[in-house]
């Protein structure tokens, strides 16, 4: 059983390279979004991607946006964080805004740090020689606005699709990982990491491709 209720084509690694390498060939700039529940391996595939397409890549994820803990805290939003009301929407589709019309200077973007749970600013420089920028994230395809002029901004949109079971398990794994006991993780992934992943399932027929990996990546 899958999330998505969209049926999912069966792609090697390789084939996702090729077509974004066509699509950054497509210039003079292209946004890619690469879109899925938590845990499918969004951050794994564009990772992947940048590093084969090589210098003219960048990765700009869109959980630099996350709200620091401080202000989750402040709004009483700390105990769902990854909720799609946990990020700055309006900065997120801002710099999109910034990328897609490709300014003469560098744009600096924020990056998450999961070491720490939370955002750091100008982390990741794109300057003007990079012709394709991938994002990744759960709420590329997200309907209600400011999240809905993501899809406009972005010229291609993948959904990344994966076993509901593999996944949980991969972010019950990955949860521990950052210091959370195995109950604390579960916990956690049975109830605010699936209440997102329902939201953003519903979103899948919106992209332009939804893709299971015939060999899935690490989460």
């Amino acid at each position: 059983m899958t999330d998505g209720p969209v049926e999912a084509s069966v792609l090697a690694l390789d084939d996702l390279v090729a077509r974004a390498r066509a699509l950054a060939d497509a210039g003079p700039r292209q946004l890619l979004g690469i879109a899925g529940t938590p845990g499918a391996g969004k951050s794994t595939l564009a990772e992947r991607i940048v590093a084969a397409v090589g210098p003219a890549a960048r990765l700009v994820p869109m959980d630099g946006f996350h709200l620091a803990q401080s202000a989750l805290a402040r709004l009483g939003r700390a105990d769902r964080k990854g909720a799609v009301d946990t990020f700055d929407a309006n900065g997120y589709v801002s710099l999109l805004r910034r990328l897609h019309r490709k300014e003469p200077t560098s744009v600096w973007a924020p990056a998450f740090r999961r070491d720490i749970e939370e955002p750091v600013a100008g982390a990741i420089e794109v300057p003007p020689s990079v012709r394709l920028v991938v994002t990744e994230g759960n709420y590329l395809l997200f309907t209600d606005p400011p999240w809905d002029e993501v899809r406009s901004l972005l010229h291609e949109v993948w959904f990344l699709d994966l076993d509901a079971r593999l996944r949980q398990r991969r972010l019950v794994a990955r949860h521990e990982a950052y210091g959370r006991s195995p109950a604390e993780a579960a916990a956690w992934v049975h109830g605010s990491d699936e209440a997102n992943a329902a939201l953003v399932a519903r979103t899948a027929d919106r992209a332009d491709l939804v893709v299971r990996l015939a060999d899935a990546l690490p989460g």
